[in-house]
């Protein structure tokens, strides 16, 4: 597995998912003239972010949209991963990931944890993902999540376990500038979090935040593809669109794998008794 990806760090329309498409597919034939081979987008970057009741109204059937077409058509010469809302099986609305390849949809992950706090009001709109799994592509084994999912220890891990060498995160990560400091303290915070993944399961974490302006909230951009070993590859501008390239090598998932033990070393069924234990305990404290 080696291959050049493109993080595509856009801006989205709140609701207009034909101008959302359009502005991917200017992204997509960007990466394929710098010759990538996989391009990501953000977190619902189909059909912005900010949607509340309107997230029913355009949630996209994954199975028989014809608007997706397109990006089908398109991921015959390149890898695509979007953001989307979705229209799930039985009615339910879910905030989704999208993985196009070869003119197919290979996976789709539904956000596991939409988070309903401070200034988020996601669980108000979108049902849970009940599972999250890795998956085989034509360049390597790989698993998706989507922004909160990622604060949660137990899902990159999973991938990670179950095989994937590059997990992604879509994301829209709104802006929160705390006391005189100059820098951007989400982007610091975000970024050493995504060193520690990527040193702790000794993978590639690719890290795609969108910008612009939604219902007075700022996204701050700062894509990242992090290495096995913690360090950035690439990293992308803050408030403004880019492109973003960087190399994915599975030789230095080996070289980070070998020199330091610890993920090798990884005793799943270990975690997998004490849980089970935890659990067992709380049920009969019940």
């Amino acid at each position: 597995m080696k291959f050049t990806a493109a993080l595509a760090q856009v801006d989205s329309r709140v609701g207009d998912v034909p101008s959302n498409i359009d502005h991917h597919l200017e992204f997509i034939n960007k990466a394929i003239r710098q010759k990538a081979r996989l391009v990501m987008f953000p977190e619902l970057s189909l059909t912005g972010y900010t949607l509340r009741d309107l997230a029913w109204e355009i949630a996209i059937d994954p199975r028989s949209d014809k608007r997706l077409e397109p990006l089908k058509k398109r991921s015959k010469s390149i890898s695509i991963l979007v953001g989307f809302v979705e229209s799930g099986p039985k009615h339910g609305v879910y905030n989704s990931a999208m993985f196009l390849e070869d003119g197919e949809i290979k996976h789709i992950h539904r956000k596991v944890y939409p988070p309903t706090y401070g200034m988020f009001e996601e669980g108000r709109y979108f049902s849970s993902g009940d599972r999250v799994q890795s998956f085989d592509s034509k360049l390597g084994r790989f698993g998706m999540l989507i922004c909160e999912d990622l604060w949660h220890l137990s899902l990159p891990y999973i991938l990670a376990v179950e095989g994937a060498e590059v997990v992604f995160s879509l994301t829209a990560s709104p802006t929160r500038v705390g006391g005189d400091s100059a820098k951007l303290e989400t982007a610091e915070i975000n970024h050493e979090h995504h060193r520690s993944y990527a040193r702790l399961l000794n993978l590639y974490l690719l890290f795609c935040n969108r910008v612009g302006f939604e219902d007075g909230v700022n996204f701050w951009g700062g894509s990242s593809i992090t290495s096995p070993s913690g360090d950035h590859v690439a990293r992308g501008k803050l408030f403004a669109e880019d492109l973003v390239l960087g190399e994915v090598d599975s030789r230095e998932i080996q070289r980070a794998r070998r020199f330091s033990r610890h993920f090798l070393d990884e005793r799943p069924e270990l975690l997998f008794r004490s849980l089970q234990r935890l659990l067992d305990s709380s049920t009969r404290k019940k």
